[in-house]
C-alpha cells in the first residue's frame, strides 16, 4: 500500500498563480501520453506516486488524452482511487475540453452542451466529486466567446470545477476572454500556452505581458519541445524513442545536423550552469515571474526525477541568456517553430 514520504513539501519550489491564492509547483505532471490504455497501471502508478513523492502536487489532463481518447482520465481515476485518495487535498488536478471527443456536432469546440456535458463525463471517468481547475482547451471562433465563458463561469457556480483557465488563446482572444470572465465574477486564474527555448510565441506576441496584466498565471506546455530540449537525441536516437517511432510529434527528420549542433551547444551551456539541458530548459521557461508552472511529461520515473531538480534553480546571468539566444537564432524558424502539432 502507498505511503507518501514525509519530506515531499522539502524540496520542490511552489508560485501563486497570477493575483489567486493558489500556489503550484514549478513543475506540474501532464498527463498526455503515458497514461492510457496502451500502460499499464503499474506504470502509471509508479510515475504518479514518485510525482507525488518529490512534491509534485498539480496532475493535468484533458478529456481527449489517451488512446482511446478520456483513457488517461480513467487512468488517473484508478491510481487516484487506490493510492492517493487520502491527499486529495493536497492536490491540484486539471482538465481541458475544446477538442474533439466525440462524434456529431456536440463533441467537439466551445458550446456550453459541449464544455458541461464534457466535464460531467470527466468526472465520471476519474471519479471526482470537481476539479481544481477546468480548461477550455483552444478557442472556438464560431461559437460568440460569451456562450463559452458563461459555460465556465457556470461550472464553478455549480461546484464541478474550483477554478478555470484558457489554453491555445492568442493575444486579443485572451484579452476579450478575461474581461468577460472577471465581469461574470469568474476570473480567469491561468493560461496555458505553449512555450520554449525554441516557441516564444507567448512572449513575443504579447501573450504572457497580457496575463501579468490581468492578474492570470501561466502554465506553460511543451517547454522540452517533445523531448528535443534533453539529452536524449545528443548521441543519435535511441531505439525506444519518440523520434525512433516517427510519431506525429517527433520525426527524426528533425534531428538535423543543425539541430544537433544546436542541442549540444545548449547542452554546454546547461552543463556549464551544473544542469541537464531539460532542467535548463524549464529553468529558462519559468524565469518570468508570471509563469507559475512548467508542464512535463515523463514515461519513466527516472524523467521526473531529472525535471523536478529545475525547481528553485539560480537565475541566468545576461551573457548566459544572450549565448542561449544566439545559438537558437542560427536556426531556421521552421526547425524551431513548433517541434510538434498544438494539442
Amino acid at each position: 500500500m502507498y505511503v507518501a514520504k514525509e519530506s515531499r513539501y522539502q524540496t520542490m519550489s511552489y508560485r501563486r498563480c497570477g493575483q489567486s491564492g493558489l500556489m503550484l509547483p514549478e513543475i506540474t505532471l501532464g498527463l498526455w501520453q503515458s497514461f492510457d490504455q496502451s500502460s499499464t497501471e503499474k506504470t502509471a502508478r509508479d510515475i504518479l506516486t514518485a510525482a507525488f513523492d518529490l512534491g509534485v502536487t498539480h496532475f493535468d489532463v484533458a478529456n481527449n488524452y489517451g488512446v482511446p481518447p478520456g483513457s488517461a482520465e480513467t487512468m488517473l481515476g484508478r491510481v487516484l482511487r487506490t493510492d492517493l485518495a487520502p491527499h486529495r487535498n493536497e492536490l491540484v488536478i486539471s482538465t481541458k475540453a475544446g477538442w474533439t471527443k466525440w462524434p456529431g456536432p456536440y463533441g467537439d469546440h466551445g458550446s456550453r452542451k459541449y464544455l458541461v456535458t464534457s466535464c460531467d463525463e470527466s468526472l465520471k471517468r476519474t471519479g471526482l466529486d470537481y476539479f481544481d481547475i477546468f480548461y477550455h482547451h483552444r478557442p472556438d471562433r464560431e461559437t460568440p466567446l460569451i456562450e463559452t465563458m458563461t459555460a465556465l463561469d457556470y461550472l464553478v457556480r455549480s461546484g464541478k470545477t474550483l477554478y478555470v483557465g484558457l489554453s491555445n488563446y492568442e493575444h486579443d482572444e485572451a484579452i476579450e476572454a478575461f474581461g468577460i470572465l472577471r465581469e461574470l465574477g469568474t476570473p480567469c486564474l491561468i493560461h496555458q500556452p505553449v512555450y520554449s527555448m525554441f516557441e516564444r510565441e507567448p512572449e513575443e506576441g504579447g501573450v504572457l505581458d497580457v496575463c501579468s496584466q490581468n492578474g492570470v498565471g501561466v502554465i506553460c506546455y511543451a517547454p522540452l519541445a517533445g523531448g528535443l530540449l534533453t539529452d536524449r537525441y545528443l548521441n543519435g536516437v535511441p531505439s525506444d524513442s519518440r523520434a525512433s517511432r516517427n510519431t506525429m510529434y517527433l520525426k527524426t527528420t528533425q534531428l538535423t545536423p543543425e539541430m544537433l549542433t544546436t542541442l549540444r551547444g545548449l547542452n554546454d551551456i546547461a552543463a556549464q550552469r551544473g544542469q541537464t539541458l531539460a532542467q535548463m530548459s524549464l529553468s529558462w521557461v519559468l524565469r518570468h515571474d508570471i509563469v507559475a508552472s512548467a508542464l512535463i511529461g515523463a514515461s519513466r520515473v527516472s524523467q521526473l526525477e531529472d525535471c523536478v531538480k529545475a525547481a528553485g534553480s539560480p537565475p541566468f546571468s545576461e551573457e548566459e541568456l544572450k549565448s542561449i539566444d544566439s545559438i537558437i537564432m542560427s536556426l531556421d524558424e521552421n526547425q524551431r517553430k513548433h517541434p510538434y502539432p498544438i494539442r
